[in-house]
């Protein structure tokens, strides 16, 4: 039987071995986006594979066809429990980030991580790599202080794809469907509540991303001498995106899903700690109206993450005569993303303004997640995380999206499913200087031990 003791123990004996394994994760620079090397990818499936075989379990890598050619290659591991023990799915995801900016990391190669204090910084050091890796422990440690044996039968499934957005995902789940069936399935892609207050997610908002595209003129036009009866089309598509908010900042489309006050049970979010958290600068006020955890968590969110315009180094006195922008609406649980976008597009065609020819191209279409913690596997998480460390565990909301988690309950509707926090409020995924707390690493395997043990009824106390 294992104790709470003994599992902080071996992991407090052991941490400078997952330092290290996520230091070398890091070093493989997987990213999974268009234009990048897929052969890093191959390599880093191949790599946590390796891990994975070394922590005891069979593994492989393993890839189905996608949409647009074949998927990204995954790793599929198991470990068998006792007969008759609960069958557990493991999720995490090994495909990282494009690095962003260079000059904005204060590291000189994003993927050599570099320790600063209690945090590791890095490419992936978070988001997914210490998923990965706290899992790769986990497993190791938990057969270690039970004889050898896991407490429980566990599948590992590592995504190499989910930062593109997972398009063999479903395709992948239905030929590998028996082996990935379980009776718990725990996702480690998700944020703790803050450095040293663990948390289980038990919401997320879906996501609708369009391109729009407005076009005015069939060529560009000298702006002196056609400026004037003629709006270029940049300004357009400006005054067409400053309709998507209402005065208060609210998103002003009909029709859209929203719940002013978040599911009683999370927790206050301060204003204070949310300006700190965010590195919103001195004297830029918050927008949106209800509750600040609803209008993170359970209200939509549309923001314009991509334009195309003419940059200034080549700017000519010209009229733009087109212009396309990128537009991603977070959609609260609850909301169907089909309607979402039908809703945004009716929005865009009623407010396209002076007449201009609008095209819109829908992109990824996510469902939101509405789950609950009041489950046998999700009171037995509630009791890991506060064991490992020390502190109430709390359930929170997410903003972000991860669609994925919806197709999961859709395909093993009797799964319990357990959405766990790997980041925290100054990780920073998907920027520059991402990185990851080393004290909560530490105490997010301990947890991962405790809750595979008490899933397998080996705890002792």
């Amino acid at each position: 039987m294992i104790t709470s003791h003994a599992v902080r123990a071996a992991v407090h004996d052991s941490f400078d071995r997952v330092v290290n394994d996520l230091t070398e994760l890091v070093a493989i620079p997987s990213v999974s986006a268009a234009g990048h090397d897929p052969a890093q990818v191959s390599r880093s499936a191949e790599h946590v594979a390796a891990l994975l075989r070394d922590a005891g379990l069979e593994a492989r890598v393993a890839s189905v066809q996608g949409p647009n050619g074949p998927g990204r290659p995954a790793v599929l591991a198991h470990g068998d429990g006792p007969t008759g023990s609960p069958r557990v799915l493991l999720y995490a995801h090994h495909d990282v980030q494009p690095v962003g900016d260079p000059d904005k990391w204060r590291q000189a190669d994003p993927f050599v991580a570099e320790r600063r204090g209690d945090r590791l910084f890095g490419r992936g050091t978070a988001d997914d790599g210490a998923g990965v890796i706290s899992l790769v422990h986990a497993l190791r440690l938990a057969a270690e202080l039970n004889g050898g044996q896991l407490p429980c039968s566990v599948t590992v499934f590592i995504e190499g794809e989910e930062e593109v957005g997972s398009p063999s995902f479903e395709t992948f789940l239905e030929t590998y469907r028996e082996q990935l069936d379980a009776d718990v399935i725990v996702v480690a892609d998700s944020s703790n509540w803050r450095v040293g207050v663990p948390a289980l997610t038990t919401s997320l908002r879906g996501v609708v991303q369009v391109d729009v595209r407005l076009e005015v003129l069939d060529h560009a036009l000298h702006s002196g001498q056609y400026g004037g009866p003629v709006i270029d089309a940049v300004t357009a598509m400006c005054r067409l995106v400053a309709t998507l908010h209402d005065e208060r900042g609210d998103v002003a489309v009909d029709g859209l899903v929203s719940h002013p006050a978040a599911a009683p049970g999370y927790p206050d979010y301060p204003e204070s700690d949310f300006r700190n958290d965010a590195g919103v600068l001195d004297g830029v006020e918050l927008v949106g109206t209800g509750d600040l955890t609803a209008r993170l968590w359970t209200k939509p969110a549309l923001s314009v993450i991509g334009m195309d315009v003419t940059p200034l180094r080549v700017a000519g006195n010209v009229l733009a005569p087109s212009c396309t922008a990128r537009l991603s609406l977070r959609i609260a649980p609850g909301q169907d993303p089909a309607g979402a976008l039908a809703s945004l597009e009716a929005h865009l065609e009623a407010h396209t303004p002076f007449g201009a020819k609008l095209t819109v191209c829908a992109g990824e279409l996510g469902p939101a997640f509405d789950g609950t913690a009041q489950t046998p596997a999700g009171r037995a998480a509630h009791w890991a995380l506060t064991e490992a460390f020390g502190t109430e565990a709390v359930n929170i909301g997410q903003g972000g999206s991860i669609p994925f988690i919806a197709t999961l309950k859709e395909t093993f509707p009797q799964a319990q499913v357990l959405v766990t926090g790997i980041e925290d409020p100054d990780t920073r995924a998907h920027s520059e200087d991402e990185s990851m707390h080393l004290g909560d690493l530490e105490r997010i395997v301990a947890a991962e031990v405790l809750l595979l043990a008490g899933l397998g009824g080996a705890v002792a106390d």
